[in-house]
């Protein structure tokens, strides 16, 4: 097997004396949509990501990492959406600056073999943990759009003039953008959480507020919360 990978300038290594050189596979991405996971363990939607080899050389495999950023500048926001997302990015006059990209998730896929094209999905996972800055940025979100950006590196495995196996870079360059509608994550989440969120307590807290509720005689954590308000004045 011959090894081909990118040199500190972006060339190829070159090719030992008397080694036939393959032209190197040049991939182009694209989202061609977003969709809810209706039947997996946890909440997960899917991204049909769509892998095409401009060159039409056959590629045996990619093996792809994806990482999946939300870009909070690339989209307008009206006065409510943006008193929501206070707690994230601070008062609206400083978002010139606080705005920044936020990880989503990374992610690792096998793209199968294929020639000029193929589509593959690209599962991930939602949390509705509302102290996770993704989830709480989508979470505030009406409607529209949420504006995502994939940046892709990993290695091409392809086959060199000679029959043999050739191994290339994926190049840090390649990266896209993909706007998706915030109604796929609201579905999904909903599809799993129905009429439901979720709030992350310190475990003491937990402890105590379990103890509220047997004090009380109440069959769930929701309605103890409830009466502990209500005991508090809270309408």
């Amino acid at each position: 097997m011959s090894v081909h990978s990118p040199d500190v300038d972006g060339d190829r290594a070159p090719a030992r004396a008397g080694e036939p050189v393959a032209a190197a596979p040049e991939l182009e991405f694209a989202v061609l949509g977003a969709r809810p996971v209706r039947w997996a363990v946890a909440p997960m939607l899917t991204l049909d990501l769509e892998v095409s080899e401009t060159g039409g050389r056959p590629v045996y495999m990619v093996a792809l990492t994806i990482q999946l950023m939300i870009d909070p500048a690339r989209r307008r926001y009206d006065e409510a959406t943006r008193a929501r997302l206070v707690e994230l990015f601070g008062p609206p006059e400083r978002w010139a600056v606080t705005t920044r990209s936020l990880v989503w998730c990374q992610l690792d896929v096998l793209v199968p073999a294929f020639t000029d094209r193929t589509v593959v999905e690209v599962p991930i996972a939602c949390s509705y943990d509302l102290e996770l800055a993704a989830a709480k940025y989508l979470h505030s979100l009406p409607d529209g759009v949420a504006p995502l950006a994939l940046h892709f590196n990993g290695t091409i495995y392809y086959q060199a003039e000679d029959g043999g196996l050739q191994i290339v870079l994926v190049p840090w360059t390649k990266s896209i953008d993909f706007r998706m509608p915030v109604s796929v994550w609201r579905q999904t989440v909903e599809h799993y959480y129905p009429n439901t969120g979720w709030v992350a307590l310190r475990s003491e807290t937990l402890e105590a507020l379990s103890q509220a509720k047997l004090d009380r005689g109440l069959a769930t954590l929701d309605g103890c919360v409830r009466a502990l308000l209500q005991e508090a004045g809270d309408p």
